[in-house]
């Protein structure tokens, strides 16, 4: 079984409106805890797609208009993608993705590599969320303290398990490290401790 851990960085919140500016996935297989797959790459976007983000969403991953005309393009980043997890043999019956927040990961992600060939591919369709098994988590020890006051981000997560907050500016990998932290801090185990 591999677990993608999957993070976008983007020009706002709104698919219909922004685009992605940097994505990044490790993949990593549980039962022996091999990263076997590594992925990070700035996508270049017209300056038509810049000049509609929003300055909160630049305020957090602190890109400027010339690093993202150094990336590469969506089309080229889709191909890298491609290659990469169909060399692996990603697939439905044998892996997942997972995201702090899939419904917005999954939107952006399928703005560069598009649902059909997706299904075509048959890449997973499950998208794990960090935040729901936090949740879980708490729900299941019955302490809603963390969660009633102070939401479910990933940097609240970290805490309730003394971690550090994610690094600033956030960028994509990063922030595939910090969800590979926060996620084995949650399950309460490294990935290496899972029987073979």
């Amino acid at each position: 079984m591999k677990i993608l851990f999957l993070d976008i960085e983007t020009t706002g919140l709104n698919p219909d409106k922004h685009r992605s500016l940097e994505i990044a996935f490790k993949a990593i297989e549980l039962r022996t805890n091999k990263t076997v797959a590594v992925y990070n790459q700035v996508i270049e976007q017209p300056l038509e797609v810049w000049t509609e983000h929003d300055e909160s969403a630049l305020a957090i991953n602190g890109f400027t208009w010339e690093e993202v005309l150094k990336g590469k393009t969506e089309k080229v980043v889709a191909g890298e993608i491609i290659e990469q997890l169909n060399q692996l043999g990603f697939n439905r019956s044998d892996g997942v993705f997972l995201c702090q927040n899939p419904s917005f990961d999954r939107a952006f992600f399928s703005q560069i590599v598009n649902a059909d060939l997706q299904e075509g591919f048959r890449w997973p369709y499950h998208w794990l969320d960090l935040a729901s098994m936090y949740f879980v988590t708490k729900i299941h020890a019955g302490d809603l303290r963390g969660i009633e006051n102070e939401g479910l981000s990933k940097d609240i997560i970290a805490s309730n398990y003394k971690l550090p907050k994610e690094a600033h500016p956030h960028r994509a990998m990063n922030g595939v490290n910090h969800l590979i932290q926060c996620y084995q801090a949650i399950v309460g185990t490294s990935l290496t401790s899972y029987p073979s």
